[in-house]
């Protein structure tokens, strides 16, 4: 069987048994895990194929587990509103089965189908295999590893459509004899509790946070850079300002970052074309090295390599809100420690997953440190505070938006001081949230509200173009473009998926730092299935 990447690779005897209390998160409620489909085919050597590996683990193994530490996230379901079988049938998808809600038109790839169109094999039977096999359709609890929180609207217990409860449906349809072939699963008020031991982890997580970090070596060839481009630059514009900007200056950078500039000068009446190529013949007679301008970009720039540093430079013009989302997110950095390790170790974590590729249709660095900020955000006690949402001491006006936040963050040092939770815990609860907790299919991320906000609000129901809008991430500044407009059925499968598998690692594994960061190898997926 062909399958997406990761389809189907954690049976409820790995992903599920994961127990935290309610109440960690403000703003919305939790959501259910991802859903088992089986995923259409797609092209051979992408990003978006692969095989599922086998295998669960045993039952009993888990239940062995007595001890367990009590750091909380909330697994109660949001209440729904009642609404069209429609959009009953998007909710099932979780957002990565078209993503769209009912409302207005799908376009393309993303109109929603039915639920048995991709479930049955032909002979009108579920394809066992791709869906958890610890829930029977009358409602039991088959494995040993889900507590009596889990409840099944079964013939007896399930709601209408117009039902005002809390009922969702579950991430496993099933047919029913009505025209929903869907099971629906209501999940009560229970816990969720990380492994008692997950602690243990915290040396091993920030060994590998700290050789992440830019050495002191690697700052001073950045500063010797920009002082050299200063020179070049100063010698045409003398009124011109280079500013780092991106991970090389906002604080999450690597000793593998690059170094991303921009030049902000008055074009006058030229264009940032006329003014990248000038900029590129400068930069040439300078003797900079591998100069290019590459103006079809979204954002033009000029491409070079500094031999004496050896980094890869890009040059832009004017692009000032990536200089207020630089400073924003470093003035975040010095608020809390948290935030620095935690979005390192995710970012790293993405790299060696490859779901830190924009080109192939999953999330860049800078969308995953707005998913940590805003995680910190809604952690009770909070984290990180609001900075937007508070008396503005800084302000920018780029392309007349006005950039404006609180920047005295030195007012803030204890901020976060009453919640006590460890790296390790923070990843998990993460990878958890992430994973099973996210409405894909109603919020976006926002950490200029501090809160999850709806897609109604954004108008982000729909796709538009190229923007599909099936996880959506917020710009601070720039707030009509979403971070994860690049995010397709497939890949958001494999996002998801990739979420899952870290959650379950860090829940279950004697040595997660080393299965976590386990390389991703595409030469291992399977040949897509013949052509009839």
């Amino acid at each position: 069987m062909w399958r997406a990447r990761n389809a189907g690779r954690f049976a409820p005897g790995r992903g599920a048994p994961v127990r935290r209390k309610v109440g960690n998160f403000v703003g919305n409620g939790p959501l259910p895990g991802p859903e088992r489909r089986k995923a259409r085919p797609v092209v051979a050597g992408t990003a978006n194929g692969g095989e599922a590996s086998a295998g669960t683990r045993p039952a009993a193994a888990v239940a062995a587990r007595t001890g367990r530490k009590k750091v909380w996230v909330p697994v109660q379901k949001k209440g729904g509103n009642g609404g069209s079988d429609a959009e009953d049938q998007a909710a099932v998808g979780g957002g990565y089965a078209g993503g769209d809600e009912a409302e207005g038109s799908l376009e393309g790839d993303d109109l929603l189908e039915p639920d048995d169109s991709e479930h049955d094999d032909g002979d009108g039977r579920l394809l066992g295999e791709e869906f958890d096999n610890s829930l029977n359709i009358h409602g039991q609890l088959l494995g040993e590893e889900f507590d009596n929180s889990l409840s099944i609207a079964g013939d007896h217990d399930c709601p209408d459509d117009n039902d005002d409860g809390s009922e969702q449906p579950n991430k496993n349809p099933v047919p029913q004899s009505n025209q929903s072939p869907r099971l629906r699963v209501k999940l009560r008020r229970g816990w969720v509790e990380c492994r008692h031991d997950i602690d243990a982890f915290a040396p091993g997580l920030l060994s590998i946070y700290e050789s992440l970090r830019p050495s002191e070596e690697h700052r001073s060839k950045q500063s010797q850079l920009i002082d050299s481009l200063t020179k070049s630059v100063s010698k045409e514009w003398s009124n011109a300002q280079l500013h780092l900007y991106g991970s090389c200056a906002n604080s999450f950078g690597t000793s593998h970052s690059d170094v991303d500039v921009c030049l902000e000068i008055d074009i006058g009446t030229g264009s940032v074309v006329e003014l990248l190529l000038r900029l590129a013949e400068i930069l040439r007679a300078d003797g900079f090295g591998d100069v290019e301008a590459i103006t079809s970009a979204r954002v033009p720039i000029v491409r070079m390599l500094d031999s004496g540093s050896g980094f890869s430079c890009d040059i832009c013009i004017n692009n000032l809100f990536a200089v207020a989302n630089t400073k924003l997110l470093r003035d975040y950095a010095q608020i809390d420690g948290r935030l620095l390790q935690l979005a390192s170790i995710v970012k790293h974590w993405a790299k060696l997953r490859g779901v830190n590729e924009t080109y192939r249709g999953t999330l860049s660095s800078y969308a995953y440190v707005l998913m940590c900020i805003s995680f910190l955000q809604l952690r009770e006690p909070k984290i990180l505070p609001c900075l937007q949402a508070m008396e503005p001491t800084y302000t920018m006006v780029v392309d007349d938006t006005e950039c404006a936040y609180f920047d005295e963050v030195h007012l803030l040092p204890d901020f976060g001081a009453e919640n006590e939770e460890s790296i390790p815990e923070l990843l998990w609860a993460f990878f958890h949230y992430w994973a099973f907790q996210h409405d894909y299919r109603k919020d976006v991320v926002s950490i200029r509200m501090g809160k999850i906000i709806s897609k109604k609000e954004k108008n982000w129901t729909t796709r538009v173009g190229n923007d599909r809008h099936l996880m959506c991430i917020e710009d601070p500044f720039e707030t009509g473009h979403d971070l994860g407009r690049v995010v397709d059925r497939q890949t958001i499968r494999i996002i998801r998926e990739e979420f899952e598998r870290a959650a379950d690692i860090l829940q279950h594994d004697d040595d997660p730092c080393d299965t976590l960061f386990e390389p991703y190898n595409y030469n291992h997926e399977p040949e897509p299935p013949k052509m009839p």
